[in-house]
């Protein structure tokens, strides 16, 4: 038995019925990075100096040595690029990821950042890699940080967002902060619940394409019109989404030392602009969607196939196949996932079980399916799935003379084919019916077999639409 942990599938298309404050049709969250006095420097004690996100193109660490040119490049942020980007979006509502040691190294910056009323979250206690520590290593970084921030900041941080984080960091997160959201994520549009931490934990997905990092990157922004026709064409695309009644959220991602530079913040200015034409646009903070998604939005409590063990999965799906338990025995043994919790993904599962099993197996699920309005149904000894879905086609009040016409094309159609007529009757009426048993008892039984085949499965599916919808 294997379990695959990805989830593939998010909201599968199937989005939910989204109402931003004000009726909004779209919410702009801007995260403004504060790693300046936080990064790899052996100042800070780390062995190397920092080599990530910087103007230096293919910097790599100096081991036991400092990098004046990138410790004055990271200086520029903190001195002269967090005040640019100040002075554009003080009045609006962003989010600070803020490093734990680089806002101890700022007590400026930090008290402009509470004066705009921003947000202020965790990005950890360095800006360093955590790919590489051990879950323990990253735990007590994770509470370190969280003890500095709010000695510093003077209240705990409500959201989190490690980045250079290891697999492990969204579930020491949760399990150690008690946090309104994690934004370890790129995986969405939209705000989603997971299990991490032995909770439910909101995760608020955050950005790499409308990033400024991408200045830093070869296959990034050059120019500052690059930056700012990516962020138009973003909140375009989703504003059309929330007009058409879908609305969406747009991340976008600043740093003092990247975004902070003129020829960029000028880029931002002219992008900002363009949002604010627009009417039903919300700004807010991370915290504050976070909040409205935990309330409009909790976690829901529902089927869970991928989390459940052998003996449950079989008897929620053992009925599926008609008085075929293999099948769900055999599906429970694939890989399943988070992307299996919903009716399509346990479909398939099954469905692949029954079409890799031998010609004979599947023409024992073909006969454990019982006569259309036959002497099964007539005693009463149908399944109750099976008597239900004959009912809804009116098969349960035959006339005598229907009761005879069926009971007759029923023997036909078994002396012919060698299995019972099998039609997935939620998809037809009485009348549907008796044509397709018409149609399909001349047949050459190979066509005869695949189209039973082809029902059964049809048959599973709608019975397990039924059971995800309730």
């Amino acid at each position: 038995m294997s379990r695959y942990p990805r989830d593939m599938t998010g909201y599968g298309g199937q989005w939910p019925r989204v109402t931003w404050p004000g009726g909004a049709k779209i919410a702009v969250q801007i995260v403004l990075n504060y790693e300046e006095g936080g990064e790899n420097n052996i100042l800070h004690g780390d062995a190397a100096s920092e080599a990530f996100l910087s103007e230096i193109t293919g910097a790599v660490p100096w081991p036991g040595q400092r990098h004046w040119n990138m410790e004055s490049i990271y200086e520029y942020g903190s001195r002269a690029g967090f005040w640019r980007v100040h002075s554009l979006l003080q009045d609006i509502p962003i989010t600070v990821y803020g490093v734990a040691t680089a806002l101890a190294r700022a007590p400026l910056q930090l008290s402009a950042m509470q004066a705009a009323g921003w947000e202020i979250a965790s990005h950890g206690l360095k800006w360093i890699e955590h790919k590489d520590m051990s879950a323990d290593e990253e735990r007590a970084q994770i509470r370190e940080a969280i003890r500095l921030h709010t000695e510093v900041v003077g209240t705990p941080p409500r959201g989190w967002y490690t980045g250079r984080c290891s697999v492990n960091t969204v579930d020491l997160a949760a399990e150690v902060g008690d946090l309104a959201y994690i934004a370890d994520s790129y995986a969405d549009d939209l705000p989603y619940w997971v299990k991490a931490g032995g909770k439910d934990q909101l995760i608020v997905p955050y950005t790499m394409d409308c990033n400024d990092m991408r200045f830093a990157i070869q296959a990034g922004f050059t120019t500052g019109d690059q930056f700012e026709s990516y962020l138009k064409d973003s909140f375009d695309m989703l504003y059309a989404e929330g007009e058409a009644g879908a609305p969406k959220m747009l991340s976008i991602g600043l740093h003092c030392r990247i975004a902070g530079r003129p020829g960029r913040a000028i880029a931002l200015k002219r992008a900002l602009d363009h949002f604010v034409q627009h009417d039903g646009v919300w700004f807010a903070t991370r915290e504050q969607i976070a909040d409205h998604w935990a309330r409009e939005h909790p976690p829901l409590a529902g089927l869970r196939p991928s989390e459940m063990d052998k003996a449950t999965f079989v008897s929620e799906f053992g009925g599926v196949y008609e008085h075929s338990h293999w099948i769900a025995e055999g599906a429970y043994e694939l890989e399943l996932g988070p992307s299996h919790d919903n009716a399509a993904g346990v479909h398939n599962a099954l469905a692949r079980v029954f079409r890799s099993a031998s010609k004979d197996r599947r023409l024992g699920v073909l006969n454990a399916h019982p006569d259309l309005a036959g002497k099964l149904a007539a005693a009463g000894r149908l399944t109750k799935e099976s008597s239900g879905e004959q009912a809804g086609a009116g098969l349960d009040m035959l006339t005598d003379k229907e009761r005879e016409t069926f009971q007759k094309l029923n023997a036909d159609y078994v002396a012919r084919h060698g299995f019972p007529f099998i039609i997935a009757v939620k998809d037809n009426t009485k009348a549907s019916i008796l044509e397709a048993f018409h149609r399909r008892i001349g047949n050459d039984r190979d066509a005869e077999f695949a189209e039973a085949c082809r029902q059964v499965e049809r048959i599973a599916e709608l019975r397990l639409k039924e059971k995800f919808a309730t």
